[in-house]
C-alpha cells in the first residue's frame, strides 16, 4: 500500500530527482537545490549528497559527456523504466498507453516526443502532479511505482557496475520510494 501523505512529504525531492536525471545544464548544480529539496531525515538525504559532492568535483563539461555517455551509450543504463522489462515487446506499448493516460488524468500534458515511461518526467510528475487529496491517487499510484521499483532497481545496478555517481541519485531515489511504501499485514484466518 502507498502512504500518500508520504509521498507528498517528498515532492521537493522528486523535483531535484527529475533536473539531476535531465541532461545537465549550469542552473541544475545551484546550491539552493540540494537543500531545498532534502531535510536531513528524508530516506534519499545521504545518496543525494553523495551524488552531489561527486559532480562538484567536475566542470559542466565533464558532467555533460558523463551523462551522455551514460543514459546514451550504455543499453543497461536507458532511462525509460519499461524497457527493462519489456524492451520493444507489445506489453510496453500497453504501459505507456496507461502511464500517459496516469498523467492526464491528473492534468499533467505530456511533452511532445518524449515516453512517458522517461525517469525524469515521471519524478517530475510526482513532483508537479496536484493529487494529494485525489480519490483515484492510491490505486493508480501503485502501477506508477511499481514501474519505477522495477526500472531503477536495473539501472541502479548498472550503475554501481560502472562505478557513476549517478549510482548515489538513483539509490537515493530508490530509498524515498521504498519509504512511501507501507507492508500490509497478512490476514489472519480465524477459526
Amino acid at each position: 500500500m502507498i502512504d500518500l501523505m508520504q509521498l507528498y512529504m517528498y515532492k521537493p525531492s522528486f523535483h531535484f530527482f527529475a533536473r539531476q536525471l535531465m541532461y545537465p545544464e549550469k542552473l541544475d548544480f545551484h546550491p539552493d537545490l540540494l537543500q531545498e529539496s532534502f531535510e536531513s531525515s528524508h530516506p534519499g538525504h545521504d545518496y543525494a549528497h553523495r551524488y552531489w559532492e561527486q559532480m562538484l568535483n567536475l566542470s559542466m563539461e565533464q558532467i555533460q559527456e558523463m551523462y551522455t555517455e551514460t543514459f546514451d551509450f550504455q543499453k543497461d543504463c536507458a532511462l525509460y523504466m519499461t524497457y527493462f522489462k519489456f524492451e520493444e515487446a507489445k506489453e510496453r506499448g500497453q504501459m505507456l498507453a496507461k502511464l500517459k493516460i496516469l498523467y492526464e488524468m491528473f492534468g499533467l500534458e505530456m511533452p511532445e516526443g518524449e515516453l512517458p515511461d522517461f525517469l525524469p518526467l515521471m519524478c517530475e510528475f510526482l513532483y508537479a502532479a496536484e493529487w494529494k487529496h485525489d480519490p483515484r491517487a492510491g490505486e493508480n499510484f501503485k502501477m506508477l511505482l511499481a514501474i519505477l521499483e522495477d526500472g531503477t532497481y536495473h539501472l541502479v545496478h548498472a550503475l554501481e557496475k560502472l562505478n557513476s555517481p549517478y549510482y548515489h541519485l538513483v539509490k537515493g531515489l530508490r530509498e524515498t520510494l521504498k519509504a512511501c511504501v507501507r507492508q500490509e499485514a497478512p490476514a489472519h484466518e480465524h477459526d
